[in-house]
């Protein structure tokens, strides 16, 4: 009885060390332009994200889609979370991202373009794992502040 109630203990407890180790920004999200408030700013017409592990504790993101203009758009980034800059390409507003995890739900990315901040954002993740809230703030083209929310569903 001993053992098999041990067994069962271990057992729980590696599934939940597993579970806990799971990174919930992992995985592909979709845009929903429904829930997301983008003010004056122009929404885009849709998006699609995907963060996937690389070795070495690197996180690729790669995000698809069609801005407010119908053009396609594509942007990639690898780097880790650790607050250091890292180089993005395909987005005209900024050549490198910085990536900082607050906690296992929440994470802060910093947006720069020649070494100047152009945006920030902090994501939280739902507790149920199923969306991803996000708030921008950066300016427009004429230099005014703007703020903005997306809310993406995983996929």
């Amino acid at each position: 009885m001993q053992t098999r109630l041990w067994k069962l203990v271990v057992g729980t407890l590696a599934v939940s060390v597993a579970l806990w180790a799971a990174d919930p920004l992992l995985g592909t999200w979709k845009l929903n332009l429904e829930k997301s408030k983008y003010g004056a700013r122009p929404a885009p017409k849709s998006i699609m994200v995907t963060f996937a592990a690389q070795e070495g504790g690197m996180i690729k993101y790669t995000a698809h889609g069609v801005d407010a203009k119908g053009q396609a758009t594509h942007v990639e980034w690898s780097g880790k979370l650790d607050g250091k800059d890292y180089p993005m390409t395909g987005n005209p507003t900024a050549d490198t991202l910085v990536g900082k995890r607050i906690n296992a739900r929440a994470i802060e990315w910093t947006a720069k373009k020649e070494g100047k901040v152009v945006v920030t954002l902090k994501g939280v993740i739902s507790r149920d794992g199923k969306t991803l809230t996000t708030v921008w703030n950066g300016t427009d083209e004429k230099g005014q502040p703007q703020s903005w929310t997306t809310v993406s569903e995983r996929q």
